[in-house]
C-alpha cells in the first residue's frame, strides 16, 4: 500500500539535504582513513621516497583550478591515487615534450598542422561507417558504454565495423566511442597518464546545453563545439543531463614533442600496464566487445 499524503508529510523539511551532507561526510571520512593507512606506514618505513612522491603530487595537483579540501583528498587518497603514483612519470613527460608547454586545454590549432589531417580522417570515418547506427541497438539499456577500436597503438577487435580505425596512425594512439544514455553522468576523476592528450568529438547534434564536460574552471558545451582536447590528468567530469543519447569519439593523441618516437615508445610500453588496470577506470562502464 502506498503511504497517504499525511504519512509522507511527517518527513521533516531539509531531510534530503541532511542525507546528502551525511553522505559527503562519510566519503570524506573514508578518504581520511585511506590517508592514514597509506601515509602512516610510508612515512615510517620510506620517509625520503614518501617526501619525493608528496612533492611530485603537489606539483601535479596544483595544476588544477578550483581546488578545495575534498578535491585534494580525492587526488591523494581517492580515485586520483594512481595518477599520484604516476606523477613522477607524468612530470618526466612534461619535460620530454618541451619546448611544447602543457596548456591543459587545447584547440586543434594549438597542435602541429599534421595532427589536423588525422583528426579529420577519424571524424569522417565515423560518419561514413555510420558508427551511431551500428551502436544504437546495443546501448539502449546501458547507462554508460564504451567500445574500443585501438588501445595504446594496438588494434582491438570489436563488433563495430570501421576498418579505417585499425589503420596505423602517426599521432593517434587510442580510438574509442563513449556513449552516455539519457540523464547519465560521470563522477569527477583524474586520468592516469600524461604522454597523450584526450580528444573528444561529439558525433551527434545536441539540441541544448545540458550535455557538457567540466575541466577545472572550463565548461565545454557539446552543442556549441563538438571538439574538446585536454590533458585528462586534470580533474574533469562529463554530464549528459539531456533527454538525448550522447555519442562521443574518445581518442588519445600523442603530445607534441621533438622526441615523438620516444613518447610513442613510452605510450606503447605503458599501454600494457594500463590495460591491466582498466577495470579501475571503466568499472562503471559497459565495455562492449564482439
Amino acid at each position: 500500500m502506498f503511504p497517504s499524503k499525511s504519512e509522507t508529510s511527517i518527513i521533516p523539511p531539509g531531510y534530503h539535504k541532511v542525507a546528502v551532507f551525511e553522505g559527503i561526510m562519510k566519503k570524506q571520512l573514508k578518504l581520511l582513513r585511506n590517508a592514514i593507512l597509506i601515509l602512516g606506514p610510508a612515512i615510517y618505513f620510506i620517509p625520503k621516497i614518501t617526501l619525493f612522491y608528496v612533492i611530485c603530487g603537489l606539483y601535479d595537483l596544483l595544476r588544477n583550478r578550483n581546488l578545495d579540501f575534498s578535491k585534494i583528498m580525492q587526488y591523494f587518497f581517492g580515485n586520483g591515487l594512481l595518477t599520484w603514483m604516476l606523477s613522477p612519470v607524468n612530470i618526466l613527460m612534461d619535460i620530454l615534450t618541451l619546448p611544447y608547454i602543457n596548456k591543459g586545454i587545447y584547440r586543434l590549432e594549438d597542435l602541429p598542422k599534421a595532427y589536423a589531417g588525422e583528426v579529420q580522417s577519424l571524424i569522417d570515418s565515423a560518419y561514413s561507417a555510420n558508427v551511431i547506427g551500428q551502436l544504437e541497438d546495443r546501448i539502449k539499456e546501458v547507462s554508460r558504454s564504451m567500445v574500443f577500436f585501438k588501445w595504446a597503438g594496438k588494434n582491438v577487435d570489436t563488433f563495430v565495423d570501421v576498418p579505417a580505425y585499425h589503420d596505423k596512425y602517426k599521432y593517434i594512439q587510442t580510438i574509442g566511442v563513449s556513449v552516455f544514455n539519457k540523464q547519465k553522468s560521470t563522477s569527477r576523476h583524474f586520468g592516469p597518464f600524461r604522454a597523450t592528450l584526450r580528444l573528444l568529438y561529439n558525433l551527434n547534434d545536441m539540441t541544448d546545453n545540458s550535455a557538457y564536460i567540466e575541466c577545472g574552471d572550463t565548461i565545454h558545451y557539446w552543442r556549441e563545439n563538438k571538439l574538446f582536447i585536454f590533458d585528462d590528468t586534470l580533474m574533469h567530469q562529463s554530464f549528459n543531463k539531456s533527454d538525448q543519447v550522447r555519442y562521443c569519439l574518445f581518442v588519445d593523441i600523442l603530445r607534441p614533442s621533438i622526441l615523438q618516437p620516444v613518447i610513442m615508445s613510452i605510450v606503447h610500453a605503458f599501454g600494457f600496464f594500463l590495460r591491466s588496470v582498466n577495470f579501475i577506470f571503466y568499472k562503471n562502464w559497459k565495455v562492449l566487445a564482439k
